[in-house]
Order: C-alpha cells, then structure tokens, then sequence
C-alpha cells in the first residue's frame, strides 16, 4: 500500500485556529488538485478529530472525475477511512453515508454497543491494537480490502502517528499565505513530537499554486 499524506498549512505550519474550526487555507487550483488526488486514490482517512469538527464527506464533487472512476470499474467515490481510537465517531457523521464504503478503525478498548452502532449505519470496523489503534496492522487489513493507495487529509495527530510507525510514502504540503497563531493550534504533525530520528524528507517539486506553494516529498 502506498500512503500519500495531504495537507494545507499557514505560512506558521497550523491547519486550523486554536479553536479547531474548519478553516479554508487552499487555493482554488490546490482544491482541484486534491480532488484529482482523491480520484486517483482507493481510499481517503482521516482522524476522528477532523470528523467530529469539519464532518467532511470525502467524497468527489466533480462528476467528471466520478464517471472517469465508474468507467475504469471502480466505484465512483473512494472508501473512507476514519482512525478513532477515541471512540467519537457520530452516528450521523456524513463519512457514514452511502455514497461509498467506510472503514473505521478502533482499538480493542471499543465498547461492544459502539461497534454494534457504527455496523447498523453501514461502516466496516476494523479492529487493531490494545489501547489505540495499530496504525500498521490497521493499514494492513486495508491493504487486504484492495485498497492499494491511501490518502491521508489529517489532522495532526494522525499524520504525527502515521510518520511515528513509519508508514507514509509521499508528502504534499500546501503553504497558504496566512499567519493562524496560537500555541494549542494544530500543526501538521502533533502527538509527542519527535526528539531524534526525526522522520527525513526529500523535496521533490515546489509549485506555486494560487497564492501559496505546493511542496512535494518523497518518504525514505
């Protein structure tokens, strides 16, 4: 499975205010950029963070793009992919819908009633790790549903976990020109930090991109 993580930050590295409230920092070509990312990708995760504040659809607005994916035999949205070892995933939450499948990933700490819960409106759990979700075996079940590229959209703690168990292939960072502030403001990789063997990048291309900047990475 190759994992591709996304994000737009400020020019100061958050993705949000300290509030957590959805914020646009994207141009609007970076937004069709994503949306031709999300179309070639199997699945699109994210944590339960960014469900609980954004509740994002990840979904693909353009039909275009949907009717390229149906003709090729695939469905016309990717899988969504929701990494909750928190248990917080709402009932109602629009990445439980059925305009594609949904995997949830829980530890086993999961009540038995929530998992019952998230089965009755539709979603796959996955089960993996004690105390929070396994990232690595979690991904591994994926890789066992087909899913073969993985997009990553955040939040912060996900992308700190993800980089943590050495699981992200490539990086795309787009640099709005914003300054958000704020020292509980989430940044492009949160959890404890890393004080050695800092994961290393290799910059593959700069773009500008509206009035920000596109940075692109390879993982070793």
């Amino acid at each position: 499975m190759r994992v591709v993580v996304n994000a737009a930050m400020s020019a100061d590295g958050k993705l949000s205010t300290r509030r957590r409230e959805q914020l646009r920092i994207s141009s609007d070509e970076d937004f069709r950029r994503v949306e031709e990312l999300r179309a070639e990708s199997d699945a699109v995760m994210v944590g339960v963070g960014t469900v609980v504040a954004d509740d994002p659809s990840l979904t693909i607005d353009d039909p275009d793009l949907r009717a390229d994916r149906e003709a090729a035999g695939r469905p016309s949205n990717p899988a969504r992919v929701v990494a909750d070892s928190r248990i917080r995933t709402p009932p109602d939450a629009s990445v439980l819908d059925d305009a594609a499948a949904t995997y949830l990933l829980v530890s086993e700490q999961a009540p038995p009633g929530f998992v019952t819960r998230m089965e009755d409106v539709g979603a796959t759990v996955v089960t993996a790790g004690r105390d929070r979700v396994d990232l690595a075996a979690a991904l591994e079940v994926l890789a066992g549903e087909g899913i073969e590229q993985l997009m990553v959209e955040g939040g912060g703690e996900l992308i700190a976990g993800l980089f943590e168990a050495s699981l992200v292939d490539e990086l795309f960072v787009y640099v709005g020109p914003m300054i958000v502030g704020g020292r509980s403001a989430p940044t492009l990789a949160d959890g404890d930090g890393f004080v050695e063997d800092f994961p290393q990048l290799v910059l593959e291309s700069v773009e500008r991109l509206g009035e920000g900047v596109l940075l692109s990475y390879d993982v070793p």
